[in-house]
């Protein structure tokens, strides 16, 4: 795992990984801590693609120029697939689970 502190850190993930997963995730939320729980049984399965954890708390700038840069509004919690530069597919809130994870990232 590796948590995303700066834009340069953001655009580093990126061109290393054409396929990955970006992870929201607010400290303070409690749905946002059931969304990690989540996503965390999802990455434990192990044949997962590359992912990155933003904390919004401390990465404010880097979640900004996640939404401005892919046309996704912010909100957290959020699972943002990403694939060859575009979003594949994306979730907010409840609709992070293991299951649909799965379903949408293959």
């Amino acid at each position: 795992m590796k948590e995303l502190t700066s834009v340069e850190e953001l655009e580093q993930f990126l061109q290393e990984n054409p396929e990955g997963i970006l992870f929201k995730h607010s400290t303070t939320c409690p749905i946002s801590r059931e969304a990690h729980d989540e996503f965390m049984r999802y990455t434990e399965e192990g044949d997962t693609k590359p992912w990155a954890m933003i904390i919004v708390q401390n990465a404010r700038p880097v979640s900004n120029e996640v939404a401005e840069r892919f046309g996704v509004k912010h909100e957290s919690p959020q699972v943002l697939y990403v694939k060859n530069g575009t979003v594949a597919w994306h979730a907010s809130h409840w609709n992070i689970t293991e299951k649909n994870l799965k379903q949408a990232i293959k």
